[in-house]
């Protein structure tokens, strides 16, 4: 008698309206007790998650490797997409960029904050952060945000939005 391959159960996480690729991947990691290798190999794709939650997407991800890890993590394929800089944006790959007000708001890492011709935040007018405003730490890749706040001093992303300043 063959036994039938048991397929894993995995829990379903739902993106945030704006979330990187990086901080989505890293929660559904977590949520699931994932390496960033194991969910490469779930997923047929090496690799390449490690790649993508450090924001190295040279080359892009095709859209039939996006399309394998849609039916790993539940999202759709075009959803997925839209955690990706857009065809021709420009990404600074550091330092990893972050505004407390949109934080305080929504507990995610928006791609936007990683654009080179972003500037500031464009809903709160203030300028991004890109280290502790306490203890000068730069920020971990988003993938590793767990608790949301400086991984040296504990201070709180939604804390440090009183120390941003305006966008001039």
């Amino acid at each position: 008698m063959e036994t039938p391959e048991i397929q894993p159960w995995l829990f379903q996480i739902e993106p945030y309206p704006g979330e990187s690729l990086s901080h989505f991947l890293g929660r559904f990691r977590r949520a699931n007790e994932l390496t960033p290798t194991g969910l490469g190999k779930m997923a047929g794709l090496g690799g390449a998650i490690a790649r993508w939650e450090k924001f190295r997407f040279n080359p892009p991800p095709s859209r039939e490797e996006l399309e394998a890890l849609a039916v790993v993590v539940g999202v759709e394929g075009d959803r997925l997409v839209e955690m990706l800089p857009s065809a021709g944006v420009g990404m600074k790959l550091e330092p990893i960029r972050l505004c407390g007000a949109c934080y305080a708001e929504s507990p995610c890492h928006r791609i936007e904050w990683q654009f080179k011709t972003t500037e500031g935040c464009d809903r709160h007018s203030l300028r991004l952060l890109s280290e502790c405003p306490n203890c000068k730490a730069r920020f971990k890749i988003p993938a590793l945000w767990v608790d949301g706040w400086c991984q040296r001093c504990f201070m709180t992303f939604p804390e440090m939005v009183k120390h941003q300043k305006a966008v001039d």
